[in-house]
């Protein structure tokens, strides 16, 4: 059983990146203790969806892109490519801005921490064995969730109100209420996420026998990815929505302003959760980049390979990194609208992956004994249909003009 863990809670960590944590610190913000229902409800909704993903590894012993080129052919496995990667570039970026933001509490530079935290993460994946990359990976998913209890626990949170907005919804019109709701769901339940545990899932080796050890693998990784959320969203409420200080915009200043409310450990916590969680998105967001492509083109990709036996694989996570690195030090980038860009597009792939997912699914010729049964395929495309509905809402949303 603990050999099979990895996939589910690598993931699962990985969701709350800088994006993640700057929509979850917004939420807290603006709107208290009301959206910790929203955290409840996608922790249901992402172990689903990880679920059918860890299924699809598990049985047909390939990757996402992999799989759509075999059974749909090669326009639509680009088609996929090309849009995941796209959307991986802005969530690179964004993993970027959150380093970025985090240390420069510490009066780092940008350029600095832009480039020295590529090169460590291209080296930490590219040298060290699979098991050491996923002990990294894990042991850094830890840190931040410990980061987050402990700034939740400084704040000193109202936790009866806490534990009855999470059972008991209290909803609003209002429309930027709405927008919170799904930006959290649509941070929560990502593209690179789908595809990420399914080449995961492959490359440990997993075949069927291993289902039930990877349905409490993902079950662990939903649930701590949501606790987690949670303790981000009360440690923000507790101070700043609490103490009226709602027109904060971004998550530096929000962890500076923790300071004078809950004291200086809780804002190094939570600058230094932001950062660990930015430094583990950078590792896994473009490693799915480079299993996508890989998968896709039917080259070797796992970092059980060293670069000599997998130059493409490797050389493409180092593109990635790097490309995304150079970006970021544009002069005057916005660094806080580069997160809220990524979500959008992570928000407008979203659609066209899971429904990939659901049709490869209930393929029988390619899951067998562990295609989706009628209830499991109910629930797939009832959640496929009401998080397309939601990501649709997110991106006119974002990109509609202002009301005059």
């Amino acid at each position: 059983m603990l050999a099979i863990l990895g996939p589910g809670l690598v993931s699962g960590f990985a969701d709350n990146d800088a994006g993640g944590i700057a929509t979850y610190s917004l939420a807290g913000i603006q709107f208290g203790y009301d959206l910790l229902w929203v955290i409840l409800a996608s922790q249901i909704v992402l172990f689903f969806t990880q679920e059918v993903g860890a299924r699809l590894g598990l049985a047909t012993g390939q990757g996402l892109t992999g799989l759509v080129r075999g059974r749909y052919g090669v326009r639509w496995a680009a088609f996929v490519a090309v849009l995941m990667l796209i959307a991986n570039l802005g969530t690179t970026l964004a993993e970027f801005a959150g380093i970025g933001a985090a240390l420069s509490l510490f009066g780092v530079p940008i350029a600095v921490s832009a480039v020295l935290s590529a090169v460590a993460m291209v080296l930490l994946v590219s040298r060290g064995s699979f098991g050491k990359v996923q002990f990294l990976f894990v042991a850094v998913g830890i840190a931040v969730s410990i980061a987050y209890l402990a700034s939740a626990i400084l704040a000193k949170p109202d936790w009866g109100l806490a534990v009855t907005r999470l059972v008991i919804p209290k909803l609003s019109g209002a429309p930027v209420y709405w927008l919170a709701v799904v930006g959290t769901v649509g941070t929560t339940i990502t593209p690179w996420g789908q595809a990420f545990i399914q080449a995961y899932v492959v490359d440990k080796g997993l075949g069927v026998k291993a289902l039930l050890g990877e349905r409490i693998d993902v079950a662990l990784g939903s649930w701590l990815t949501n606790v987690i959320a949670g303790f981000i969203v009360v440690a923000c409420a507790a101070t700043l929505w609490a103490s009226g200080q709602t027109n904060i915009t971004d998550v530096a200043q929000a962890a500076k302003a923790l300071g004078p409310l809950a004291g200086s450990s809780a804002t190094l916590l939570f600058a230094g959760g932001l950062l660990a969680a930015s430094l583990l998105g950078l590792g896994v967001v473009p490693l799915t980049s480079a299993y996508t492509v890989c998968e896709a083109f039917g080259w070797e990709a796992g970092v059980q390979w060293r670069w000599r036996d997998a130059p493409v694989f490797y050389g493409l996570l180092a593109f990635f990194v790097g490309f995304a690195a150079l970006v970021v030090l544009i002069p005057g980038l916005p660094l806080f609208q580069v997160i809220v860009l990524s979500q959008v597009l992570n928000g407008l792939l979203l659609p066209f992956i899971l429904v990939f997912v659901m049709l490869l699914a209930r393929d029988r010729s390619l899951m067998g004994a562990l295609r989706s049964g009628r209830l499991l395929t109910v629930i797939g495309w009832a959640v496929t249909v009401i998080l397309a509905a939601m990501s649709v809402v997110l991106v006119y949303v974002s990109l509609a003009p202002p009301a005059s």
